[in-house]
Parts: structure tokens; sequence; C-alpha cells
């Protein structure tokens, strides 16, 4: 298993195929059917591997400190496995490790005071903005702050002449001067997040 996952990790999920995942550990494709049924049989073990990677919520912990620190985790694992982005939510059969992670994310939610509806509104809703960051993180064409620096100075701002562009070219170019970092968007956003759905419970 740990080898389709790195084989989806070099060269994304839609590569992966029973016969090179066998060829790759210099077994016979029939072999693989020994151990997985089928293509879907081995994604459903892939995405536990992926679960399992991520931080559980804390029953020690307050709600949103847990929920927080499960995000932040989901994050940087999802960043190592962006293939896996599309599918956390698909598999119709999940694993020990994916059943587990659910298993704790709604009971912290319910020992916090969220009904079982508020609970699956805020999973939702928890779940949408880590995902949709994942997703549009691993498309950007910069890692660091610095290297979104050059390309705002060296590729966008020439596009933006302030005659034209007024706002675009003023933001671009206040961003490099403060150091701008992409990555403190994802807490802005999830605090944000965090912060809407405290009134919604009721910790009676």
């Amino acid at each position: 298993m740990a080898e389709a996952v790195r084989m989806a990790d070099r060269e994304g999920v839609d590569r992966l195929s029973m016969r090179r995942l066998a060829s790759t550990l210099g077994a016979g494709a029939m072999s693989l059917y020994y151990y997985v049924a089928s293509k879907e049989e081995l994604l459903d073990a892939m995405i536990d591997v992926v679960f399992e990677e991520i931080e559980l919520p804390s029953a020690e912990a307050d709600w949103q400190s847990a929920m927080r620190r499960e995000a932040l985790s989901t994050r940087q694992v999802l960043a190592r496995h962006p293939w896996a982005i599309s599918l956390m939510e698909s598999r119709t059969t999940p694993g020990p490790a994916n059943l587990r992670h659910r298993e704790a994310f709604t009971a912290c939610l319910r020992k916090a005071g969220f009904s079982p509806l508020m609970a699956t509104h805020a999973n939702w809703l928890l779940n949408s903005y880590v995902y949709g960051y994942a997703l549009q993180a691993a498309s950007l064409p910069f890692e660091t702050a610095h290297e979104l620096a050059d390309m705002v100075e060296d590729v966008y701002l020439p596009q933006l002449p302030a005659e034209e562009f007024p706002f675009l070219s003023e933001s671009a170019a206040a961003l490099v001067a403060v150091g701008y970092d992409p990555a403190e968007e994802f807490t802005f956003g999830l605090d944000l997040v965090l912060a809407a759905l405290e009134p919604l419970r009721d910790p009676a």
C-alpha cells in the first residue's frame, strides 16, 4: 500500500493501475488481486493511509482548538498527497482509519454542544473549507512567499498598468511591500469559520 501511495504522490492517481503497481513491486499483476480485489478497493486502502496520517481531534482540548489542529493537520497531509483531495469524501466502503477519524470528528462537535444536525453542518463547512483550500493551494504556481513576490514583480505587475487596473496594481505592490505570505490565508479563513460556528452550539 505504501508503494501505491508513493506512486500516486509522484505521478497522480490517474496513472496508477494494478499492472503498473505490480511492475514497480516486481510482481505479477494477478498476484496483487490476492490482496485487493479491484482498483476501487486499492483506492479505499490508500485513502485510509491518508486518514491515518491526519491528527484526530483531541477529546481533552476545547472544540475550537481541536478542530483547528485537525484542520491544520489535514492541510499538511493533503499537501503531501494532493491526489487524495478529490477522493476523501467519495469512498463508499471506508476503511478503519477513515471511520475512526469521522467518529472522533463528530464526537468532538457533539460533546461541544452541537446538535446532530448542526454537527453535520459544521462537518460539511469545515471539510469544504479545508479541501477547497488544499485544492487551490495545489494548483498555485508558487510555493513560498519569496516565490510569490518574484512572480508579482516579474510577471503580474507588468500586466497590470496602474491606469487600467488601479486597484489590482495597488494591491499587488502592497502585498510585495509587506512580504505577504499566502500560506497565512488558511488560518485566517479557518478562524473565521470556527468563530462563526461558535454561536450555533448549546454548551448546556
